[in-house]
């Protein structure tokens, strides 16, 4: 019986951040430095007679949480909603904080939980060398995930030292 043999190495990375990021206005402003700076310097490609960016957002997801509270600031209740983009989730939030059959339901009064709220964003990046690989963010970390070379984790990781929210 023949042998699987192996091909190549798919690694992965991830940092934790020391403190989560900020609010979606921070972390939006670091995925957009990405697309439009290219700091890893990775390049266009065509497949399938498609052509593709050399960073292109492949996925977000924002999570907005809002706890409901009586008279006596006694959670009453809880309330979470993902949207998958900026826009729908401030309107989400928005939605949900103004409904006044939610807060009777609940009980108490809606406030967002913003320390709870959660993001993500996955972009894919097509190295020079050839390689796709994908390069997630979230409050809480940043992966680096699909690729063999490690001179690709060296550009990520160099690039996220000079941001200081990625610390």
């Amino acid at each position: 019986m023949a042998d699987f043999i192996q091909k190549t190495t798919v690694k992965t990375a991830q940092r934790t951040l020391a403190a989560q990021i900020e609010d979606v206005a921070a972390f939006d402003a670091i995925v957009a430095s990405v697309l439009t700076t290219n700091p890893f310097g990775c390049v266009g490609y065509i497949t399938a007679g498609v052509t593709h960016p050399a960073v292109e957002k492949t996925r977000e997801g924002y999570v907005t949480k809002i706890v409901y509270q009586d008279t006596e600031a006694k959670t009453v209740g809880n309330d979470s909603s993902k949207f998958d983009t900026i826009a729908g989730f401030t309107a989400g939030a928005a939605a949900l904080l103004g409904s006044t059959a939610l807060a009777q339901a609940h009980g108490g009064t809606g406030i967002r939980d913003y320390g709870n709220e959660t993001y993500s964003a996955t972009l894919k990046c097509h190295d020079p060398n050839g390689e796709l690989y994908f390069v997630t963010f979230s409050r809480e970390s940043v992966s680096l995930t699909s690729y063999s070379d490690d001179a690709i984790r060296t550009k990520v990781e160099t690039w996220a030292d000079t941001v200081p929210a990625l610390a």
